[in-house]
C-alpha cells in the first residue's frame, strides 16, 4: 500500500472518530426533487446564516443541487435512521419512494421538508467549490423552523447512535 493511500485511510478513520450530526440535505426545483444522507454539514456564519454543505462530487445529486440553487437541510431525530438509510442508499428504496412516504412537506421556499426533525433550514446556494473529492456548497439560509423537543442523531465509528437529551426537573 502507498503511503499516501495509507495516510488516507487513517484520515477516513480518525474522521469516523468525529461524532456528526446526521441531516437529509434536499432540493425540488426545475432539475428535479432528490436528496442525500450528509454529515459534512457546518455552521459557517450567523451573519448572514449559512451552512457549508458538502457532497462527494461522484454524486448524481450535484447537478440536480447546482442547477436547482435552493437545498434544505434536514437535521434528524434519533428516530429517524431508517430515513437516513433510505436517503444514504443503504436500502432498496428508490429516489421517488423515498419521497412518496408520508413524512414530507413543502417548505416556504418549495423544498422537501421532512416533517419531526429538529430542525430544517431551507436556503440558496451563494457559492459552489471543488475541494478534492467534494462539492463544497455554501448556503445562504433564508427559512427555518427548530423543534422545541426531540433528541439527537449522530454518525459515530461508522454507524448511527441516538443522543438523548435528558431535560433537568429544577
Amino acid at each position: 500500500m502507498s503511503q499516501e493511500n495509507e495516510h488516507r485511510l487513517l484520515f477516513r478513520d480518525a474522521m469516523a472518530s468525529l461524532s456528526a450530526a446526521v441531516n437529509i440535505v434536499t432540493t425540488d426545483g426545475p432539475a428535479g426533487r432528490c436528496g442525500i444522507t450528509a454529515t459534512a454539514v457546518c455552521s459557517v456564519t450567523d451573519t448572514p446564516p449559512t451552512l457549508l454543505v458538502c457532497i462527494n462530487r461522484n454524486s448524481a445529486m450535484n447537478p440536480v443541487f447546482q442547477a436547482n440553487q435552493r437545498l434544505c437541510v434536514n437535521v434528524l431525530n434519533h428516530e429517524q435512521e431508517l430515513m437516513a438509510r433510505h436517503f444514504a442508499g443503504m436500502t432498496e428504496v428508490s429516489m421517488e419512494e423515498r419521497f412518496r412516504l408520508d413524512e414530507w412537506q413543502n417548505g416556504a421556499l418549495g423544498q422537501p421538508v421532512l416533517r419531526n426533525t429538529l430542525a430544517s433550514l431551507e436556503g440558496e446556494i451563494e457559492q459552489i467549490q471543488s475541494i478534492g473529492t467534494h462539492q463544497v456548497y455554501l448556503v445562504q439560509i433564508r427559512q427555518i423552523v427548530v423543534s422545541a423537543a426531540g433528541n439527537g442523531l449522530i454518525y459515530f465509528k461508522r454507524n448511527f447512535h441516538p443522543v438523548i437529551h435528558e431535560m433537568s426537573l429544577a
